[in-house]
C-alpha cells in the first residue's frame, strides 16, 4: 500500500478493534519520536478524526469523520492491484485530468485518483458534472490492460457492471438500474455517471482512466434547482447516511473482479449481467446521434456492447454513441 506515514498510523488506529495504542508504541512502530507521533494525531484532529487519551494505555479513536481518505479506503479493500495505490484531494478541478498526468508520469495499473469534491468535475461529452463536497464519490481509476483500442467503451459497461454490484450487496433496499451507455438510475434519477477515456498508440491501450461519479449522501436541496427531478441519490433512496469509503473499496472489489473475467474469457458473461441490470432493454427509446435521431424499442447490446435498436418500421439499427432518452408510457 502507498500511504503516508500519517495514513498508516490513522490504519493503524481503525483496525485496532476499538482499542487505545500507546503513543510509545507507534513510536516504535514508525521508528519516529513521540512528538512526531503527537503532531500527526493533531493533523489527523484538524481532519475530524477524535482521539480520547487513556491512562497508561495510550490513545483511543472515539470519531471518524465521513471522509473518503486512502486510510478509509484501505481499511476496507480486498482487491489484488486496484486501489494499491491511491492519490487523494480535498479539492481538485478534475480526477479525470489528474489522472492523465499520472498516466503521462508513468502511473501504474490500479492507480486511484480521488477527492471530497471537484471543481470542474467532467462528465461524458464535456459536460460538467456537479460534485459536492464530501456528499459524494468522485474518482478515477487508471487501468492498464492488454486490449485493443475498439474494446475501450467496453470498460465502461464493465464498471457500470461493478457499481451496481457494488451498490446492491451494501445497500439492498436500493434498486440501480443501468441506462445506456454511463448512468445508472434509482426510479428513473440519475445517480451515477461513468465516463471512460483512453490513451493509445496504433498498436495497443496505453491506459483507460475509468471515472466515476456517485451521488452517495446528498439531501434534495443539495442538487441545484434544474436537477432536483432528474437527479438523486443512495442516501435519499435508502433513506440513511452511506459509508462513501466502504463503497469506494467494494466498487474496486467488483471493477477487478470483472475486468479479470472479460480479460480470460471476453464480453460474454459482462454482457448477461449488463442486460439483466439494464433499465433500458425493453423500453421504448429515443437515442440522439452526431447524425440522426433514433426512435424504437432497445432490445439488447452487441458483443461489442453497442446497443440494437428495433424502429417501427422493424429495422433494427446499431447505436455506438448517442444521448438516450428513455420514453415514459403514455
Amino acid at each position: 500500500m502507498n500511504l503516508t506515514t500519517k495514513d498508516e498510523i490513522l490504519s493503524r488506529f481503525l483496525n485496532a478493534n476499538n482499542e487505545p495504542i500507546s503513543g510509545q508504541q507507534l513510536a516504535d512502530e514508525f521508528g519516529i519520536s513521540r512528538t512526531a507521533i503527537w503532531k500527526h494525531l493533531q493533523t489527523l484532529q484538524d481532519e475530524g478524526y477524535t482521539f480520547e487519551t487513556i491512562k497508561k494505555k495510550g490513545y483511543l479513536l472515539t470519531t471518524t469523520p465521513d471522509r473518503v481518505d486512502p486510510a478509509r479506503i484501505t481499511s476496507y479493500l480486498e482487491t489484488a492491484r486496484l486501489g494499491h495505490t491511491i492519490r487523494y484531494f480535498e479539492e481538485i478541478t478534475s480526477t479525470q485530468t489528474f489522472a492523465h498526468e499520472l498516466v503521462r508520469n508513468g502511473a501504474i495499473d490500479g492507480t486511484v485518483v480521488v477527492a471530497e469534491s471537484q471543481s470542474a468535475g467532467k462528465g461524458r461529452m464535456a459536460r460538467p458534472w456537479e460534485s459536492t463536497k464530501g456528499k459524494g464519490i468522485w474518482m478515477t481509476i487508471i487501468i492498464r490492460p492488454n486490449v485493443l483500442p475498439h474494446q475501450a467503451p467496453q470498460f465502461t459497461l464493465i464498471a457500470a457492471v461493478a457499481v451496481v454490484n457494488a451498490i446492491k450487496s451494501l445497500h439492498k433496499s436500493i434498486n440501480p438500474e443501468i441506462k445506456w451507455p454511463n448512468d445508472i438510475l434509482i426510479d428513473g434519477k440519475k445517480c451515477t455517471g461513468i465516463l471512460t477515456e483512453m490513451i493509445a498508440e496504433m498498436d495497443g491501450v496505453q491506459a483507460l482512466l475509468i471515472g466515476i461519479g456517485i451521488n452517495v449522501n446528498q439531501q434534495k436541496e443539495d442538487f441545484p434547482e434544474e436537477l432536483q427531478n432528474i437527479a438523486t441519490s443512495l442516501s435519499i433512496e435508502a433513506n440513511e447516511k452511506l459509508n462513501r469509503a466502504k463503497l469506494i473499496a467494494t466498487t474496486l472489489k467488483y471493477l477487478e473482479k470483472y475486468i479479470d473475467l472479460y480479460l480470460q474469457v471476453g464480453f460474454e458473461p459482462i454482457k448477461t449481467l449488463w442486460e439483466e441490470f439494464s433499465g433500458t432493454i425493453g423500453k421504448r427509446i429515443k437515442a440522439t446521434t452526431l447524425r440522426e435521431v433514433v426512435e424504437g424499442m432497445a432490445i439488447g447490446i452487441t458483443s461489442d456492447g453497442v446497443l440494437e435498436v428495433k424502429v417501427d418500421d422493424g429495422e433494427i439499427k446499431r447505436i455506438y454513441s448517442a444521448d438516450i432518452e428513455i420514453e415514459k408510457p403514455i
